[in-house]
């Protein structure tokens, strides 16, 4: 019987998002664009095979870890990134309200 595998979350510049893979295969993923400072994650998906592992808690809570480490804003209009954040007050120092111009802004880039 082999043990359960460490999951890795690692950011993908190129696809705006952080991922998070178990034994190298895709679990999951967290999508953002960033906005005069700000990070604004706007969706977030684990994937039904690896549903019910606390995956989705692991790969947010990297994700803002690394956006405070780079000096950013968080904008939760992903609700699960949302719901996360109530509930991990540490993070409440660098995040930003979900305005109607940010959700403006966020339909004209994706369309």
């Amino acid at each position: 019987m082999s043990a359960p595998s460490t999951p890795v979350v690692e950011r993908s510049d190129a696809l705006h998002r952080y991922e998070v893979r178990v034994d190298g295969e895709l679990a999951g993923f967290t999508e953002y664009l960033d906005h005069d400072g700000q990070r604004v994650f706007y969706h977030t998906l684990v994937e039904d095979a690896f549903a019910g592992r606390g995956l989705a808690g692991q790969l947010v809570q990297a994700a803002l870890t690394d956006v405070r480490a780079a000096g950013k804003r968080v904008v939760p209009v992903c609700p699960y990134v949302a719901k996360f954040l109530v509930k991990h007050q540490e993070f409440s120092d660098i995040a930003d309200e979900v305005t109607p111009e940010i959700k403006g802004w966020l339909r004209s880039r994706l369309g």
